[in-house]
Parts: structure tokens; sequence; C-alpha cells
């Protein structure tokens, strides 16, 4: 693990991509090279499981709590999924930043453009597949799902790749250690290189095959 030089505040960076793409080992491979990168504990009410510490996975709350939060302007962004609500707390935001670290938020586009709202000062970075057919066989890869979720899944996957102009910052995860340095650059250095108008010029008839779903 290597350190970066600290800030006197952080910034926030909120990375979203379509299923298959690779975002969650992205991910979890910066916050392993780099003790000045921190994900944020969200609110959830989604039952504790055994091995889950409250403070430390998640802050477990019930719905009535939730909802209460929710309504004092507690969340930059919420979501429910499989009826369970999940929030991340602009307490905690400005916990981890305060400390000069580099918060990295890893949710969907609609929560992306929900903090990018809250907090306009945070970097959306959107990672893309490099090729739909790519997409697929990732997707098929991860012998989790039948074939017919496989498709609801890449289906999905090309309406969520359509957001991605909305996002400061665009990468491919063509080549996993090449994404993870781009990745990286970006969180550590912002370089402009990735920036989403470089990237729309650079990358356009990918972008065009992607966002119109044609192989």
């Amino acid at each position: 693990m290597t350190s970066s030089p600290k800030s006197k505040q952080g910034s926030v960076y909120v990375v979203a991509a379509a299923s298959g793409t690779g975002k969650t080992s992205l991910v979890a491979a910066l916050l392993a090279d780099h003790d000045q990168a921190a994900v944020s504990v969200s609110h959830t009410t989604r039952t504790q499981r055994p091995n889950e510490i409250d403070g430390q996975h998640y802050f477990f709350v019930d719905r009535a709590q939730f909802t209460a939060l929710l309504a004092e302007g507690h969340f930059i962004e919420h979501a429910e999924v499989f009826g369970n609500l999940y929030g991340t707390s602009l307490q905690e935001v400005h916990r981890i930043t305060e400390t000069g670290q580099q918060l990295i938020l890893e949710i969907d586009w609609q929560g992306a453009l929900q903090v990018k709202q809250a907090l306009p000062a945070a970097n959306l970075i959107f990672i893309l597949p490099p090729t739909l057919e790519t997409l697929r066989t990732r997707l098929i890869g991860r012998g989790q799902d039948d074939p017919e979720t496989v498709e609801t899944r890449y289906e999905g996957a090309i309406k969520e790749i359509a957001q991605c102009t909305a996002f400061d910052f665009l990468l491919i995860n063509d080549d996993f250690k090449v994404a993870l340095k781009d990745l990286t650059t970006i969180v550590f250095g912002n370089s402009a290189e990735y920036r989403i108008e470089t990237q729309l010029t650079r990358h356009a008839a990918l972008i065009a095959q992607l966002t119109h779903g044609h192989q």
C-alpha cells in the first residue's frame, strides 16, 4: 500500500458503471493500494448479518429511522434495493474528507447524479466496457444468472451506459491494470486526459456503439 501526500481537504469521487464492467474490483484494488482513499459507511434498513459490525460495515437503522433522517436532509443520495433502503450521509462524507482522504462512493448513475446535485464539487467517474461483446461475455462469465437474467442485465447495462455523458470523467476497463492506473490518476491527479470532453472525442466510435446497443 502506498501513501499519497495528504491534502487539507479530501475530495469526493463517485464511481459508477454498468453491471459487468469491473467497477467493484477496480475500487477494491484502488483502496487496497492507497491509504489516502476511503469509502463511506452507508445507512441501511437491511437486516444485520452475523458477521457484520454496526458502524463498520453499515449503520443499521429501521425504516422509520431512515425515513426520519431522509426528511431531515441527512442523506446526499439514497436508493431502495430489493425492499431495503440505503443512503450516504453528509456527515459521513465530511468525516472522511476532513481527514484529507479522498472519498470514493461506489453507487449507480442515479445516485451519482443525486450526489452531484448535493455536492457540485464532487467528481463523477463512469467506467465503460471496451465492447458490447466483452460486456456480455463478462456477464455470462459471472456464472450467477440464467440466460434470461443475463439478457435483462445486458439490456439494462446498455441503458446505464447511455448516461455516461452526464459524468465528469470516463475510463475504459479493457485491461484491468491499465484501468486501475487510469482510475488512480483521476482520483489523485484529476487528470484532464480523462475528462468527459476529451474522452467523448477520443472514443466517439466506441461510445456511439455502446450507447446505441449495436455490435
